[in-house]
């Protein structure tokens, strides 16, 4: 008989709520927003302080900070003293990246769609450089301990793609046209998300592979 999972593994599943939760806000959001053109525009845009449809937005996306913070703190709380420690700061960095996201874009909303230059617009941007130099840090670290150890390889590959999806959307934007900013902008936004909801899946399994290193040292 197989042992029960702890509830600290249970509430890994989160990461998936969190994911789900984003993507209804992303997808349903525009129906709110007359006018909004998702392959030209930002998701930012969605929640800006005037925009029409910052009240849904706000609804759909009530879970989703909420369970993807808990979810990465449970997978930090659950590899102490296991993985390594590439895997464990990059744990850490992640988690701290959520909670800059989250009390970030809640205090500094842009003012409008677009760019208006106001002192919260530019802090918002601030925010966004912190969010993103810390999922890239926190990726390599995912990657470098992730392919360190053939019991992770999985997760290191895993990071592997999200940090190239990271960057296709930078890539992208740049490259295509400005009818298509909002198309690779999305690439960007879903990396994080969906690599939170990939760990929040590895607590939920207990990290596959973790026991039988510690038997092999």
């Amino acid at each position: 008989m197989k042992p029960k999972k702890p509830l600290i593994q249970w509430l890994g599943l989160l990461g998936i709520v969190s994911l789900l939760s984003y993507a209804a806000a992303v997808v349903f959001s525009p129906l709110a927003y007359p006018g909004y053109v998702w392959t030209q525009q930002a998701v930012s845009d969605l929640s800006a302080a005037n925009a029409p449809s910052r009240m849904l937005w706000s609804q759909l996306s009530s879970l989703y900070n909420l369970c993807g913070i808990v979810s990465v703190m449970m997978v930090c709380v659950f590899v102490q003293g296991k993985l390594n420690k590439p895997l464990r700061l990059g744990a850490s960095l992640f988690a701290a990246m959520n909670w800059v996201s989250a009390a970030g874009y809640a205090s500094f909303p842009l003012t409008q769609s677009g760019y208006a230059g106001t002192f919260q617009d530019v802090m918002h941007m601030v925010v966004t450089a912190g969010v993103v130099g810390l999922s890239i840090l926190s990726l390599v670290l995912f990657i470098i301990g992730g392919l360190r150890k053939k019991a992770y390889v999985s997760l290191g590959v895993l990071a592997t793609i999200a940090l190239v999806v990271m960057f296709a959307g930078p890539v992208g934007i740049g490259l295509a046209p400005k009818s298509l900013f909002g198309v690779f902008e999305r690439f960007s936004v879903f990396a994080a998300t969906g690599f939170n909801a990939i760990l929040g899946v590895y607590l939920f399994t207990g990290f596959p592979g973790y026991r039988g290193e510690m038997r092999n040292k």
